[in-house]
């Protein structure tokens, strides 16, 4: 059995719900392969609030696979973290008001992390489920990126075993109706971070494919 923790995250910015949290949801309910056991944590959307969080369902839950999803409005289609950076630059406010400029998130860690997920399999994977997907190379710098980088320290530094990484996914439709903006049906997104999760799961090792970009 792979004892596996899902994160998403509260509303923020406005919105009435978080398709980040709402298919995380979907996903412990219904894992969909048999030897997954899969615990869901809603984080806060908050600077160090957010990694306390993590950590503590780190600890109770004792994983063997993490994979934080957070919302990225305005992407069409779910996309696989390639790295995280260390730095937390906010755009705008968090839930608590914070906005830090320019902030490392650890002191003197390392300039980024990669994933520590087969990224190209998982989006493949994502693919062949009939969800759109990709792979990202910038997790940005908003509160997604700080509990990735987080998260891959936490693992780096104290946790060898376990593997991680991040996902973004767009609005859900459900979320989004009365407005003309990129979105996917939330089972859709669910189904997407099923075979996210279970191709992360099953192997360490990534396929050869195209998922550069040019910008």
């Amino acid at each position: 059995m792979t004892r596996v923790l899902l994160t998403g995250f509260d509303t923020f910015a406005g919105e009435a719900s978080n398709p980040s949290w709402e298919a995380v949801r979907l996903v412990a309910a219904e894992p969909g392969a048999a030897d997954l056991e899969v615990t869901a944590v809603r984080l806060s959307c908050v600077y160090g609030t957010a990694l306390d969080e993590l950590r503590s369902a780190v600890e109770r839950v004792d994983p063997d696979l993490v994979v934080c999803v957070g919302q990225a409005g305005g992407r069409p289609d779910v996309t696989v973290e390639r790295i995280a950076i260390n730095v937390d630059d906010a755009r705008i406010p968090d839930n608590a008001g914070r906005q830090p400029i320019d902030v490392p998130i650890v002191e003197a860690g390392p300039a980024a992390y990669f994933a520590g997920l087969p990224i190209k399999a998982c989006v493949a994977a994502a693919r062949a489920a009939g969800v759109p997907a990709s792979v990202s190379s910038t997790a940005g710098t908003f509160v997604c990126n700080h509990v990735f980088y987080g998260l891959m320290h936490l693992i780096a530094t104290e946790r060898p075993t376990t593997r991680g990484g991040f996902v973004h996914v767009p609005f859900a439709s459900e979320q989004v109706a009365d407005r003309a903006v990129a979105s996917l049906p939330l089972p859709a997104i669910a189904d997407a971070l099923r075979a996210i999760v279970t191709t992360a799961a099953t192997r360490t090792t990534d396929i050869t494919a195209q998922g550069g970009s040019t910008h």
